[in-house]
Order: structure tokens, then C-alpha cells, then sequence
């Protein structure tokens, strides 16, 4: 199936979205080209609450934040990841409420982050949270799904007592993912969307865009663009078009200019894990700047 992305996110910047019983959000005046209308934060219960994704440091945002929660206790600062528009607020957010921040870990390092928003080489989570293990307040457990792919140290997390998922950048509800090695890695994104079919959700919450109705289906419709364009990767070496630079050209024609660079680092994430399966072959370390063959070929 195709995917259909739900690009009319019903929001307004500052103000607090009743998306279910338990979950609210606000959108982050930080619009984009990778971030969509902005971060979408996610508050989670009522009395004591979960923040997940608190976003990025701009002016004023997590004063918004606090305004939104007045009379409410922050008792968990939950991150996905560590990127530019996911993170960084945590710290003002912390200092502000006495929370503590839970994620999987630091940043995993590497290049390849100017083709998206960037990482937050300075967070590091006061608890880790490893997959399987579960936060819990009145009337609400969220537990951590590991999901590495678009980082190393992603995480979801699932809200029991609704069936829903927080996706964070794995599955996000208005473009598909981007996968910048090293640290991205597609092989470890394709595992991780098939852990998310398997697992029977019935809502995703992503940071960017809306909320995802039928998320199993989505999901494969995902895992099934990503096999298509590694076949289309594949014709191209067959043809002889065997860089990265010229595959852009080939495949993302009409693209707007500022996406180049985050469709040549997911371009090289697909060229890396056809290498790592025997697939396509480099003479040296898989880059940007590498010429790519079918096996046997010269």
C-alpha cells in the first residue's frame, strides 16, 4: 500500500490539544523542513505527569510548558532521542521541576547530523532506560521500546492503559524517516519497524506530525517504501549510476533543495546495509564520496 501522510495536523502554537483521556500536546514553534510544523510534546496523565520530548531550547518554550502544567507535578522527563528538536528543553525543564530525565543513553556519536536537525551531544539521560523498562504514575505506565535506526539510542514508548504508542522520529506521521550513518543505521531501522507490526498497537503518537490510526499498516507501508527504493538503489548500480551524489539525482527528482542532503545520507544508509548483506560491494569505507558496484561487477 501506499502512504498516506496526514499532513493536516489541527494545532495551534501554545496552546494544549486533548488528543485522548491521557494525552495532551503542544507543538513547539519551531517549523521546518525536518520537523514539520515543530516538536510535538507530549504530556501524558493528569495531577502527576510524563513529558515526553520536551523539544528544543528556544525562548520561551518551556515557560509555555509550565504554564500548560500550572498546579500539575512534572514526576518524568522522557526523551526519544537525542536530536536538536527533541531534547535540549529537558534541562530547563529539570531545573524547573525537579524531574528527573529518563532515555536510553547519550547521543551515539558520528557524523552525518547536519542533514537533520542536529545532535544534542550534551544530554545525558539521569536514568537509563533499556527495552522493556516501564515508568508508571496514577493511571498510566509508559514502557521504553528500543527502536535503533534513525539513532542508536532511540526509544518509544508505550502507554499501557491505552494501547498507544509515543514513536517519537521512528514512525513519524507527515514524512518518511531519515537515516544518516554512522549512527543511523537501516538495517537496525528495518528490524525495528517489523518490532513495532508485531507489536498490536492501536494509536501511534509521533513528534512530528499527527497521530497515526491503523499504525500496523503503516508501519509495513513504510518497511515496503524502503524495500522499493533499495531495489530502485539497486538498478541504479545496474546502470552504472554508482555514487550517491548521482543516485539523489536519479531518484528524488523535483526534491526540494533543502532535503538533498538528508536523501544522499539515506541514500548511503541504504548502500551501507546493502554492503553489510552481501548485496553491493565498495572498495572503500561505504561514504558519501564512494562508488558503489553490484557484487562481481568492475
Amino acid at each position: 500500500m501506499d502512504i498516506l501522510f496526514d499532513r493536516n495536523l489541527d494545532f495551534e502554537y501554545g496552546a494544549v490539544a486533548q488528543l485522548s483521556p491521557l494525552v495532551r500536546r503542544i507543538v513547539a514553534r519551531n517549523p521546518g523542513p525536518f520537523t514539520f510544523h515543530g516538536t510535538g510534546v507530549y504530556f501524558v496523565g493528569r495531577g502527576t505527569v510524563a513529558v515526553i520530548d520536551p523539544g528544543p531550547a528556544l525562548p520561551g518554550h518551556v515557560e509555555t510548558l509550565l504554564a500548560a502544567l500550572d498546579g500539575e507535578t512534572v514526576s518524568h522527563i522522557l526523551i526519544t532521542h537525542t536530536h536538536l528538536d527533541h531534547s535540549p528543553a529537558a534541562a530547563a525543564l529539570k531545573a524547573a521541576t525537579g524531574a528527573p530525565t529518563f532515555g536510553f543513553g547519550p547521543h551515539g556519536g558520528g557524523g552525518g547530523e547536519p542533514a537533520e536537525e542536529g545532535a544534542d551531544f550534551a544530554f545525558a539521560p539521569d536514568c537509563r532506560m533499556a527495552d522493556g523498562d516501564a515508568v508508571a504514575g496514577p493511571g498510566w505506565t509508559l514502557e521504553a521500546v528500543h527502536t535503533p535506526g534513525h539513532t542508536s539510542n532511540h526509544l518509544c514508548f508505550a502507554l499501557a492503559e491505552e494501547r498507544a504508542l509515543f514513536s517519537g522520529d521512528h514512525v513519524m506521521g507527515w514524512s518518511t524517516t531519515v537515516v544518516s550513518p554512522p549512527d543511523g543505521d537501516m538495517g537496525a531501522y528495518m528490524a525495528s519497524l517489523e518490532k513495532l507490526i508485531r507489536r498490536g498497537d492501536a494509536r501511534y503518537y509521533p513528534t512530528h506530525g499527527a497521530p497515526i490510526g491503523a499504525p500496523a499498516a503503516y508501519a509495513r507501508a513504510l518497511a515496503g517504501h524502503r524495500r522499493r527504493r533499495e531495489a530502485q538503489i539497486l538498478r541504479c548500480l545496474a546502470d552504472g549510476v554508482d555514487t550517491v551524489p548521482a543516485m539523489v539525482r536519479a531518484l528524488y527528482k523535483g526534491l526540494d533543495p533543502r532535503l538533498r542532503g538528508a536523501a544522499g545520507r539515506s541514500a548511503l544508509a541504504h548502500l551501507v546495509h546493502l554492503t553489510e548483506t552481501g548485496r553491493a560491494e565498495c572498495d572503500a569505507a561505504p561514504d558519501i564520496s564512494a562508488r558503489f558496484r553490484l557484487p562481481g561487477a568492475r
